[in-house]
């Protein structure tokens, strides 16, 4: 399928002028998309990475620069000529990312509608909007043809999936030879874990279960071949707190990271998963 029809097709599917749509969905998914729209920045100029008005998660994500530039090094590196997929995109960062390195198309699907608004505008805004779509949509079921994306970006989305239908679905809208990259919370961490169940407003009921673990990574291996596996922020986590010894955390995470069992301990891991060329 060639971008023109595509394109066309993206339009049909979108879901942003159907409000009965929402109203079908299951309880859980009819739970992220208000949470979101509710949480959403909806100004142009204040949106940000987690697509959130407020959250005291905010003071943590400054310092995962070195997770955030290994995601981008690998837009940047593989989505020149591409179909890019940013998947459950919140306010659609990472397609406009792919958008400026010189995907041939960047795409981004969200449950929320809000959201999709955002991305809009902000791909409108930066001049990036005749070679994206944002569209609302249900990620596990996402409507797109098969074997039509080559590229897609998974930031720290797929714990409000439910796992079971959402790796089948990239399965089938990923091309063969196609990658895709996730970056996601880690579960084991019982610092991180305890943190998690003080803050309960800070996720959804579906969310707060499902953290990803090395089973999950295991299970997607079911669907597709693992590539490069990665580690981040163990010490460095701590930053917020320790402002002036944060180059000194990053400097014990560079080594923390790469050592087994220890890497369990970090907040975040990033792994790629690729599916086999001559493969539907």
């Amino acid at each position: 399928m060639n971008t023109e029809l595509l394109l066309r097709h993206l339009t049909s599917i979108d879901r942003s002028k159907d409000s009965a749509w929402a109203e079908r969905l299951a309880p859980r998914k009819r739970e992220e998309l208000e949470f979101h729209d509710a949480r959403v920045d909806r100004t142009v100029d204040g949106a940000n990475d987690e697509g959130l008005a407020s959250s005291s998660n905010k003071r943590y994500y400054r310092y995962v620069d070195a997770a955030r530039r290994y995601c981008d090094d690998w837009i940047r590196t593989n989505a020149p000529g591409k179909v890019f997929l940013d998947y459950a995109c919140g306010t659609g960062e990472a397609a406009r990312k792919a958008a400026a390195c010189g995907a041939s198309l960047s795409i981004g699907i969200d449950i929320s509608g809000a959201s999709i608004d955002t991305a809009r505008a902000l791909a409108e805004k930066e001049g990036f909007s005749e070679r994206s779509s944002f569209i609302q949509g249900d990620c596990e079921k996402t409507e797109l043809p098969a074997s039509s994306v080559d590229l897609v970006l998974c930031s720290g989305m797929l714990h409000h999936l439910d796992l079971s239908y959402a790796f089948p679905e990239l399965r089938r809208i990923l091309k063969p030879g196609g990658k895709i990259l996730a970056f996601e919370a880690l579960n084991y961490n019982p610092l991180i874990r305890l943190y998690r169940k003080l803050t309960p407003s800070l996720r959804t009921n579906w969310e707060k279960e499902h953290i990803l673990g090395l089973s999950d990574l295991r299970f997607a291996e079911r669907f597709f071949t693992r590539g490069e596996v990665r580690y981040w922020n163990i010490l460095s986590i701590l930053s917020p707190h320790l402002p002036l010894l944060a180059p000194a955390l990053a400097a014990a995470d560079s080594v923390l990271t790469k050592i087994p069992l220890v890497q369990l301990m970090a907040w975040i891991f990033t792994f790629e998963l690729i599916k086999e060329p001559g493969k539907k």
